[in-house]
């Protein structure tokens, strides 16, 4: 048995100290994930990979008795903290710039338009996750691991416990549907 699944054991038994132990392990990872989910929003973002990466962890520390089994599952979670760490900055930001509780008045349109809008495009796409829920709580969990995780097909297939084959075509399906509630 490997140490991290050692690791997860001692998680899911609630001992002192396993969730300190498994990131530590599992900290190199978890900045690559943070990276790779941080590299498309890069631009006029405050939000870096480490601070991603230890407020993900604050969660997982917080989130307390957690159902992992195996290093994919808890990639797949540390997928939907970060996708949850990414919104709420998100929409930290976007009242930031909407002025918060202050009234809003813009004087010239021009100034609104060129403000970045990968805040808001991050809300939409966190919107249209939770529509997709509705329909197919499934496509949510492999959009969650493909794109907010960065597992590839196989590791989706076996956090989910599905083919890889069930994953691809759910990937399609939810990718064409996030696609038309976007437009």
């Amino acid at each position: 048995m490997s140490e991290v699944t050692q690791l997860l054991g001692a998680v899911r038994r609630g001992e002192d100290g396993a969730v300190d132990a498994l990131c530590g392990i599992l900290y190199q990872d978890l900045r690559q994930l943070a990276r790779a989910r941080l590299r498309p929003h890069q631009r006029g973002t405050m939000l870096d990979t480490t601070s991603l990466v230890h407020e993900s962890y604050m969660r997982l520390v917080k989130a307390g008795d957690v159902d992992i089994s195996d290093r994919a599952h808890f990639f797949g979670y540390a997928g939907r903290v970060m996708r949850s760490v990414i919104i709420d900055f998100a929409r930290m930001k976007q009242a930031e710039r909407h002025g918060g509780n202050e009234i809003h008045l813009t004087l010239n349109t021009e100034i609104a338009h060129s403000v970045a809008a990968s805040e808001d495009d991050l809300i939409q796409l966190n919107d249209a996750l939770d529509e997709l829920a509705k329909v197919d709580e499934r496509m949510v969990r492999v959009v969650e691991l493909r794109y907010f995780a960065g597992l590839n097909e196989q590791e989706v297939a076996t956090a989910l416990g599905v083919t890889d084959r069930t994953v691809r075509r759910d990937w399609e399906k939810a990718r064409l549907l996030l696609r038309a509630a976007l437009k």
